[in-house]
């Protein structure tokens, strides 16, 4: 099933820039795609355009091939964009953490249960009673993360979900993703960031400012160094440093794989 379905988009700032233009895209149930573009490619506009959180000035978006309002879908569809602010306006993490779910009209048992697993699964324990404006950076972008994730849904769109995150936290986020994309969570993730694109999706968009450059599989977009330059980004270390090899490898472990045993690398993402 397509759970997101854009045709046509087009979408000018206020002083007449083109974020994008004529962009057509489809999103299948339990996809993990990647909207990948230097700064300025467009990457924030088009992921809250498909989130409903921006009209588009043309086109169309439908959800679930049932309906063009995000509002009627959001207990299936969250977002969490570039500014952790706009997801974080309660007094205190807890409340924010609280928010979502209890806009569902579930019991109070099920929130609970559903704050205290992700505030642990995210280290936002120690910070639950803090008001959103004393945390760090790094500390704000996991606790929006945490407050899309408390509704549970279907489809998640994060707009930078790593950014100004320290190590830890940011493997700890993307072993996160990797866990509810393995319980079919259909994940759309905008970045600049190449080293992080193998990690987190399958599929890439890449955007270069004009529209979209490029559609497919990670592995075929994320080693072509050449398509990658005339879109101002450079391909993951590991590519580069295994340019010479077939197939190249797109991981550190695959890297690690190949070492070992030369002739045998993984086809997989």
């Amino acid at each position: 099933m397509n759970v997101i379905e854009a045709s046509g988009l087009r979408y000018a700032y206020p002083d007449g820039t083109l974020a994008i233009d004529g962009v057509d895209v489809t999103i299948e149930a339990g996809e993990r795609v990647a909207l990948v573009g230097p700064n300025g490619a467009g990457k924030s506009t088009l992921l809250q355009v498909l989130g409903g959180l921006v009209e588009p000035d043309s086109g169309t978006v439908r959800y679930f091939e049932e309906t063009e309002d995000a509002d009627a879908v959001r207990d299936r569809l969250s977002v969490a964009t570039q500014d952790p602010s706009d997801y974080l306006f309660n007094p205190t993490v807890e409340e924010d953490l609280a928010y979502g779910p209890g806009q569902l009209s579930l019991p109070r048992s099920e929130i609970d249960r559903r704050v205290d697993r992700i505030a642990e699964r995210l280290d936002l324990a120690d910070l639950r009673s803090k008001p959103p404006f004393r945390l760090s950076g790094g500390e704000k972008r996991r606790a929006a993360l945490a407050s899309a994730l408390t509704v549970e849904p279907d489809v998640l769109l994060l707009d930078e979900p790593v950014s100004n995150v320290d190590a830890a936290n940011r493997a700890a986020i993307v072993e996160l993703l990797s866990e509810l994309s393995a319980a079919g969570t259909t994940l759309v993730i905008s970045t600049p960031e190449t080293e992080l694109v193998p990690r987190v999706a399958d599929r890439v968009v890449l955007l270069d400012g004009d529209g979209i450059a490029a559609d497919g599989p990670t592995r075929e977009v994320m080693t072509d160094a050449a398509l990658l330059a005339d879109c101002d980004l450079r391909p993951p270390q590991v590519v580069r440093l295994f340019a010479d090899e077939e197939p190249v490898p797109l991981t550190v472990e695959e890297a690690k794989e190949r070492l070992r045993s030369p002739d045998d690398i993984s086809d997989g993402e």
